[in-house]
C-alpha cells in the first residue's frame, strides 16, 4: 500500500540543495555498483568556503534527496528482490520512503573549490545534496 507523505495538520518542511551529484549513473543501479564508482559532489559556489577543513582520506556523510521516488511502502521486499522477505522501511536503504531522504558514508578522494570528488555515493547522476557532515 501506498501511503501519502504528509497530512494537512503537519508542518511542511522547505530543504534547498546545497549541490548536486554527477556520476555515470543516470538510471538507478544496484547500490553496490554505484558506491564502488567515483562521484563529484558540485556545490554551490557561494558555499565552498564551507568545505575549509576537510580533507581528502577523510570519511563525510552524504545526505541527498531521493529525487525520482514517489511514495513509499512501509514493508519492502530487499532490493525489489521478492525471493527475499519483507522488512520494514527503516531496515532498508530503499529510496521509497516517507520522506525521499538518503545518505552515504563516503570517502573523500580529492576536493578542489566546490567540487568535492568522492566514493562511496549511493546516488544517481542529477540527486540533489542537501547536506555534508563529518563522520
Amino acid at each position: 500500500m501506498t501511503h501519502p507523505t504528509a497530512t494537512e495538520s503537519e508542518p511542511t518542511i522547505c530543504f534547498h540543495p546545497i549541490g548536486v551529484v554527477e556520476n555515470e549513473f543516470d538510471q538507478p543501479a544496484p547500490g553496490d555498483a554505484i558506491r564502488a564508482a567515483e562521484s563529484l559532489i558540485r556545490l554551490k559556489p557561494a558555499l565552498a568556503p564551507g568545505l575549509d577543513g576537510l580533507k581528502p582520506g577523510e570519511r563525510l556523510l552524504v545526505l541527498f534527496h531521493f529525487h525520482r521516488s514517489q511514495g513509499f511502502q512501509l514493508h519492502q521486499h530487499p532490493r525489489g528482490d521478492r525471493s527475499r522477505p519483507r522488512r520494514g522501511v527503516f531496515a532498508l536503504r530503499s529510496p521509497f520512503r516517507p520522506n525521499a531522504i538518503g545518505a552515504s558514508v563516503v570517502e573523500i578522494i580529492a576536493i578542489d573549490n566546490n567540487l568535492l570528488r568522492v566514493r562511496g555515493l549511493d546516488a544517481i547522476d542529477g540527486t540533489p545534496v542537501l547536506d555534508l557532515k563529518p563522520v
